[in-house]
């Protein structure tokens, strides 16, 4: 009779049917199944072990307790991850959840509930209270200053008040005299830099005048002067040394010329030059670089009363392109402020010869010559070096035209 062997057996910890302990499975719990309760199971993407707490990771794979005992909990999405993000005002995320939050524009942090600084960028509630409401509007700002830039007026003794007007200084000869008024704006902290060494470099041939619609800066306004003196005198290096000191142009600072009553030959003349600006509205406006401005518009009525306002009248206001209301020039308003050399010269240099164009302008001339196109009158220009920059300008910006005459009978009997 065989001899009995006796088999030493150990229970599956799932089902507890007894197996020789070399047919269970250790499993990532360190507990030993059957292999048919192993079968339910997944493996953990860790240690390979079949698994019976697991959870989902941020890498779309399951882990086991312990392999994931250095992972942490996403507040957002619930996985396991990694690496977490603290969100300000916020919990811990992922770096997939972290993307859908706003980050801090000042530091850097992402963050839950951002504050919006006057609508141009996002900060944290911590970093909010580094801002303050400026005391002249309800513009956010940040550090010690009071003012934000729109409100900031820095003040200088070199710096005159809006309505300061001394007694003209006559530079050249005439009879025609140009008188420029240059808006430019400044940094704060460049503010003083750029006042003085505008004022040595203008000596008696300007001054400086704040204006109400440039809040940090100036207008700088020369003196009369004659086109030549102008061109040769004035000291135009001054201007790309103020660009070195934060000055600068946008479309709210503007280029006016003053150009003197006394510089025309008679009511006629003055109708001429009128008409000559006026009826070429779209080739000035290329030429001002500024199109549609609310400061120097082309208004349908001031051109049609060029007759009454070549007589002498005023009109109404001052914001058109050639504010006639002054009583000793007419204020030629539609060039956009510049710190370039060429578009000041040729600001000037518009201004000089479309008077002197218009001069000996005949009807003849509009009738037989299309006197008052503007090819006729760039033509003309370009033949004279004194207009170099004005010519030059013309062509950098494609305004040399191709002008078409719309003249009509009552302009022809007012151009003699």
């Amino acid at each position: 009779m065989p001899t009995a062997v006796l088999v030493d057996l150990a229970e599956c910890e799932a089902c507890s049917t007894p197996h020789p302990p070399s047919e269970l499975i250790d499993t990532a719990e360190q507990e030993r199944f059957c292999s048919g309760c192993v079968t339910d199971l997944e493996l953990c993407a860790g240690c390979d072990l079949p698994v019976r707490d697991n959870a989902l990771t941020t890498d779309d794979d399951y882990r086991c307790a312990g392999c994931r005992s250095a992972f942490s909990v996403c507040d957002d999405c619930m996985r396991y991850t990694r690496y977490n993000i603290a969100i300000l005002s916020g919990g811990d995320v992922c770096e997939s959840c972290a993307e859908a939050y706003s980050t801090c524009d000042d530091c850097n942090f992402a963050v839950a509930e951002p504050v919006s600084i006057n609508g141009e960028r996002d900060v944290c509630a911590d970093c909010r209270q580094d801002y303050r409401e400026c005391d002249r509007c309800e513009t956010l700002i940040r550090g010690r200053e009071d003012y934000c830039e729109d409100c900031y007026r820095p003040d200088h003794s070199l710096v005159h008040d809006s309505e300061y007007s001394p007694r003209p200084i006559f530079h050249g000869t005439g009879p025609l005299f140009l008188g420029l008024e240059l808006e430019l704006r400044t940094t704060p902290h460049g503010f003083d830099d750029s006042v003085e060494t505008a004022n040595d470099q203008l000596g008696r041939l300007a001054y400086l005048k704040h204006d109400g619609s440039i809040s940090c800066g100036f207008e700088l306004v020369t003196h009369p002067m004659s086109y030549d003196y102008a061109i040769t005198e004035f000291p135009w290096s001054m201007l790309s040394r103020l660009r070195l000191l934060g000055c600068y142009t946008d479309d709210e600072v503007g280029i006016h010329v003053h150009l003197s009553r006394a510089g025309f030959d008679s009511p006629a003349h003055i109708y001429r030059w009128l008409k000559l600006v006026y009826r070429n509205e779209d080739e000035v406006s290329t030429l001002a670089r500024r199109q549609d401005s609310q400061w120097a518009g082309f208004h349908p009525d001031i051109r049609e009363k060029a007759r009454e306002l070549a007589h002498g009248g005023r009109g109404w206001g001052r914001y058109h392109a050639i504010n006639t209301r002054p009583l000793h020039t007419f204020e030629l308003r539609i060039f956009a402020s510049s710190l370039q050399r060429q578009q000041v010269q040729a600001a000037l240099g518009f201004a000089h010869a479309s008077v002197e164009y218009t001069r000996t302008l005949r009807a003849y001339d509009v009738t037989r010559h299309r006197g008052w196109d503007w090819t006729t009158f760039t033509a003309w220009v370009a033949t004279r070096p004194e207009y170099a920059a004005l010519t030059a300008e013309l062509t950098a910006l494609g305004a040399t035209g191709s002008g078409v005459s719309t003249g009509n009978q009552e302009d022809l009997a007012c151009a003699s």
